[in-house]
């Protein structure tokens, strides 16, 4: 792992998913037409814990800010970035992002997580 290592992930909402997690969050209503941030935050953990740092990672902390709902039915790609390593403490910070094809970016923050293999 060194600074600037990214990982990314791309995946499609669609209106069924999200009537699933409607029915799965027990809330009732008209159809959601906006992906839930629990589902998007879903990404980052999947990064985080699947391809960087990858497995053995534990979360401590992280920030998300929502810009704007993002569409069902849209292409969103999360994204995380390393933009700093302690090893002594065998911590990683990282930036996230998930944006849209064009760029629109949905959410932004950063992540703070415990890895085992930092390095020197």
């Amino acid at each position: 792992m060194q600074v600037g290592d990214k990982a990314h992930v791309s995946r499609t909402f669609t209106a069924a998913d999200l009537a699933i997690f409607q029915g799965l969050a027990v809330q009732s209503g008209a159809a959601l037409q906006a992906v839930p941030e629990p589902l998007i935050g879903a990404l980052f953990s999947y990064l985080l814990g699947v391809k960087l740092p990858g497995f053995g990672t534990n979360y401590l902390k992280q920030e998300m800010t929502f810009l704007r709902p993002a569409p069902a039915g849209v292409l969103l790609t999360a994204m995380v970035e390393i933009t700093r390593l302690r090893p002594e403490k065998h911590l990683v910070d990282l930036a996230t992002l998930c944006s849209g094809p064009d760029g629109t970016r949905y959410c932004e923050g950063r992540a703070l997580v415990l890895a085992k293999d930092v390095g020197a």
